[in-house]
């Protein structure tokens, strides 16, 4: 556990709930690293899933998820209660989005 009392757990931090919150990035992504350092500094309960590891149908289910938010399928791209999406790393943006 951390100083917000996250656990980490598979691809799943707990912490506060600002509503379902989805990171989708690559592995090797600084952007995606900072993004996801980001979420875990706010103390927010999230998901993160790093689609280069993923494969077949967990892929493209992921691929398609990002498509109706983001045609360009660009990385990072973070899912907010289903509704927005913030592409690339935008601190001001997520912060603003999750109530901070």
């Amino acid at each position: 556990m951390d100083l917000f009392g996250q656990k980490e757990k598979g691809n799943h931090v707990s912490g506060i709930d600002r509503g379902k919150v989805i990171m989708y990035g690559l592995s090797t992504c600084v952007w995606c690293k900072k993004t996801k350092k980001l979420l875990k500094d706010l103390g927010v309960d999230f998901e993160y899933i790093y689609v280069d590891r993923l494969e077949g149908e967990e892929e493209n289910n992921a691929v398609e998820m990002i498509k109706r938010f983001n045609p360009s399928i660009s990385f990072p791209t973070t899912i907010i209660k289903d509704e927005k999406a913030i592409v690339g790393f935008k601190e001001k943006e997520i912060r603003e989005s999750l109530g901070f």
